[in-house]
């Protein structure tokens, strides 16, 4: 079955997923829960197509090529900045300043990037941007939270 076809079934109440329709959610064992979904068609990429990168030594990969965030408890733990292609999850409780920290990270290293955000909107973090004087021009913003879409 192709993937443009496919269904699956999201649960209302904890939204795990499953590729057949259950009376219960398998995962938080609630009744009458789960609603048929259709994952958006994939566009065919040449990322697809690509072929894999051949495998290297780990004694070959270069720390040099880290981006310092210019915040010295960020670089410190993150072992001197960030990794190109990284990906960094800041986890905490609510209004503990996530999205803030993470603001001021893409600001103070300059640079081009994305901010997925599916809980704030984009207006809330444009707010936040320009409460804390953050210059966004290299600062996208997305509210996107199936991580397929993003890849496209």
């Amino acid at each position: 079955m192709s993937r443009s076809t496919q269904t699956a079934y999201l649960c209302d109440q904890c939204g795990a997923d499953f590729p057949k329709w259950y009376g219960q959610c398998p995962a938080c064992k609630e009744w009458g829960t789960l609603r048929e979904y259709k994952p958006p068609a994939r566009k065919n990429s040449a990322r697809r197509h690509r072929s894999p990168a051949p495998p290297s030594a780990l004694g070959q990969q270069s720390s040099s090529r880290r981006i310092p965030t210019r915040l010295a408890e960020v670089d410190r733990v993150l072992g001197g900045g960030l990794l190109p292609g990284a990906l960094i999850l800041l986890g905490g409780n609510p209004g503990i300043g996530k999205s803030t920290l993470a603001l001021q990270i893409l600001h103070r290293c300059g640079l081009p990037a994305l901010y997925v955000s599916a809980e704030e909107s984009a207006d809330q973090l444009a707010l936040r941007a320009q409460r804390l004087q953050i210059q966004t021009e290299k600062i996208f913003l997305s509210n996107e939270a199936e991580i397929q879409a993003l890849e496209e």
